[in-house]
C-alpha cells in the first residue's frame, strides 16, 4: 500500500493542533499515513500538546528557533518517507476531507501536484482577501504560471517533486510556481476553507509586498537562471553602449573647442560606461557559477518525466 506523508508547519497553534489530529483520523481511515508536525519555534503550549498524543503515526518536528515556514517545510519534505506528500496548516482552516479526493486526482491525471482553490475562502476581506486576489494576478502575469489560488496551503504533491524543490527564505508563497519551474505537472481542484476559531492569523497587508520580492526573484530564476549572462549582458552591453555614444558626443564637442567639463551629460556618459562594464562582469561571473553548480554536483539543466521502452513505460530509480 502507497504511503502518504502529512507535513503541518505549525506556529503558536496550541488549541489546534489536536482538534486537527482528531480530523485527520478520521479523514483517512483506511490509508497508510504519517502525520509529520513541524513546529517552527512556539512560545506557548504547542509542543507539548503534540507531545501528549500517543499515536506512532504522529512525529513532531521541533525548531530551536522561528525559522519560517519555508524551513519548516523544507524540513518536513526531507523527513517525510510517504510516496505522496501533503502539505496543509494547521489552524483548522484547511478541511483534510478534501485529502482523498485530491490524491485521486493526482493518480488519475498523472500529476505531479494537486493544489487548492479555496472556495467560498473564510478570512477577512481587506486584511486578507484582496491583499490575496492582487497578488495571485501579479504572480500569474509576471510568472505565466496560471495558479488561481497561491496562499491556499492544501497541496499534494509526488514525494520527489517535493523534495526537489529546494524551499528557502520566504518561497513557500509561491510553491506553485517553484514547482512549474521543475517542469511540474499540476492540478487545481476547489476544496472546503474554514473560519479560524482559535489563535490569531500569522498574515497580514505586509504579506503582499513580500510576496512581490519573491516573485522578482522567481521571474529572474523561470527566464535566466539558466542563462544569466543573457539579462546582465544584455543590459549591460546596452548601457555601456549608450555611455560609449554620450562619451563620443562630448569628444566632439571637446575637439570643437567647448568646454565639457563637469557638465551633467559627461557624468552621465562615464556612469553609463562604467555600470554597463559592471553589468557584463556580473553576468560573466553568474555563468560561471552556474557551470560550477551544475558539475560541481553533476547536475543537469534538464529534467526527464518518463521513458517509455516499446510503448511501455519504464519506472526508474
Amino acid at each position: 500500500m502507497e504511503k502518504i506523508s502529512l507535513v503541518i508547519s505549525v506556529y503558536n497553534e496550541e488549541e489546534n493542533v489536536i482538534p486537527l489530529y482528531e480530523q485527520i483520523t478520521s479523514a483517512l481511515e483506511g490509508f497508510m499515513y504519517e502525520v509529520i508536525y513541524v513546529d517552527d519555534g512556539s512560545t506557548d503550549q504547542t509542543v507539548l500538546k503534540l507531545k501528549s498524543i500517543q499515536d506512532e503515526r504522529v512525529h513532531v518536528l521541533e525548531f530551536k528557533k522561528n525559522y519560517g515556514q519555508s524551513s519548516a517545510l523544507l524540513a518536513g519534505f526531507d523527513y517525510a518517507t510517504g510516496d505522496y506528500i501533503i502539505t496543509m496548516d494547521g489552524d483548522l482552516q484547511n478541511d483534510p476531507t478534501d485529502i482523498p479526493m485530491m490524491l485521486q486526482k493526482l493518480k488519475e491525471g498523472d500529476f505531479d501536484l494537486v493544489t487548492g482553490i479555496r472556495e467560498n475562502r473564510q478570512d477577512d476581506l481587506f486584511i486578507r482577501k484582496i491583499p490575496s486576489i492582487i497578488a495571485n494576478r501579479l504572480v500569474s502575469k509576471a510568472s505565466n504560471v496560471k495558479i488561481k489560488d497561491n496562499g491556499c496551503a492544501l497541496k499534494v504533491f509526488r514525494a520527489d517533486l517535493a523534495k526537489s524543490l529546494g524551499l528557502y527564505g520566504e518561497l513557500h508563497r509561491l510553491v506553485s510556481v517553484l514547482a512549474a519551474l521543475e517542469g511540474a505537472k499540476i492540478a487545481q481542484v476547489n476544496v472546503k476553507h474554514h473560519p479560524r476559531i482559535h489563535g490569531k492569523s500569522k498574515y497580514g497587508l505586509s504579506r503582499t509586498i513580500k510576496v512581490l520580492s519573491d516573485l522578482t526573484l522567481l521571474t529572474f530564476m523561470k527566464k535566466y537562471s539558466q542563462k544569466p549572462m543573457h539579462f546582465f549582458g544584455s543590459w549591460g552591453l546596452i548601457i555601456f553602449g549608450m555611455g560609449i555614444l554620450i562619451n563620443l558626443y562630448m569628444l566632439v564637442l571637446k575637439i570643437l573647442g567647448n568646454d565639457i567639463w563637469g557638465k551633467p551629460l559627461l557624468l552621465l556618459g562615464i556612469l553609463l560606461v562604467l555600470v554597463g562594464f559592471q553589468l557584463i562582469t556580473i553576468g560573466i561571473i553568474s555563468e560561471l557559477m552556474m557551470r560550477t553548480y551544475y558539475e560541481s554536483q553533476k547536475k543537469r539543466p534538464f529534467a526527464i518525466r518518463n521513458v517509455f521502452i516499446g510503448g511501455k513505460r519504464i519506472e526508474r530509480d
